[in-house]
């Protein structure tokens, strides 16, 4: 959506104990989420606060793609360390950040890292999109969902995080991007929703922490139809609202 001019960034950390309201994190099947402390911190337009909220809970430092478990910390994926052969095509391997811990599925045909926010896909959406970190963006092609999945970092050992955030670009209508959290065991820890976008660059910010690691799925929403040529974004005369991520944060790894 283009903006003539800035709205004050919005910006929200809620603290909650038992399940929250059930607009907000209904998951498939309505479970309600585990009983276990969590903090929610989403943001549209000036991501800084929130980022660093996120990360403070998520912990300190920020590990590099070195093997693990590392005994604390946390992973941010930022796409700009993709070479460019691996950039704009729809073949981006599922494992690609293995030594993060990352691995990344879709029900499409594929998954693609651009540096032109897709515009070679559709030039419109140079115009809709933007990118928060650098040039490089994130997006499941032939849908727009995406499973993440996390191992111990550099094997294929399964493993649990503390908490995941994500940054959307471009959320024109409300409850068009979420991330539904699953434990181990397959239980929906709720599903969680991400602010529509409040100023010109266009992003937003949903995150979930837990006290321990407990994540083990992370199923994210992002927009309402999948990309192509023929199909425009809501504010660029289409019907869907098209929405596409950058930045992952998440907890370091630890085996289940």
């Amino acid at each position: 959506m283009r903006y003539g001019r800035s709205i004050l960034a919005l910006v929200g950390l809620s603290v909650a104990l038992t399940a929250c309201d059930s607009d907000d994190t209904a998951g498939p099947g309505g479970e309600v989420p585990i009983d276990e402390p969590l903090r929610v911190i989403e943001a549209s337009g000036d991501l800084a606060v929130a980022l660093a909220d996120f990360q403070a809970l998520a912990g300190d430092p920020a590990n590099s793609g070195g093997a693990g478990p590392q005994p604390g910390g946390r992973r941010e994926i930022r796409w700009d360390g993709v070479p460019a052969d691996r950039t704009n095509t729809d073949d981006f391997p599922i494992d690609f950040f293995n030594n993060a811990g990352l691995l990344t599925t879709t029900d499409g045909i594929g998954l693609r890292v651009s540096d032109n926010d897709f515009g070679d896909l559709n030039q419109g959406y140079a115009d809709e999109f933007e990118s928060f970190s650098k040039i490089r963006t994130f997006m499941s092609i032939g849908s727009p969902r995406m499973t993440v999945t996390f191992q111990v970092p550099g094997s294929t050992t399964p493993a649990l995080v503390s908490g995941f955030g994500i940054i959307f670009s471009d959320i024109d209508r409300a409850g068009a991007a979420s991330i539904t959290l699953y434990a181990a065991d397959g239980k929906n820890l709720g599903r969680y929703l991400a602010p529509v976008r409040s100023d010109a660059a266009g992003h937003s910010f949903v995150g979930v922490v837990y006290d321990r690691p407990l994540v083990a799925r992370v199923e994210v929403s992002s927009g309402e139809a999948a990309l192509g040529a023929t199909t425009d974004d809501l504010s660029d005369g289409g019907t869907h609202d098209l929405v596409i991520t950058d930045d992952f944060l998440y907890g370091e790894p630890q085996p289940e």
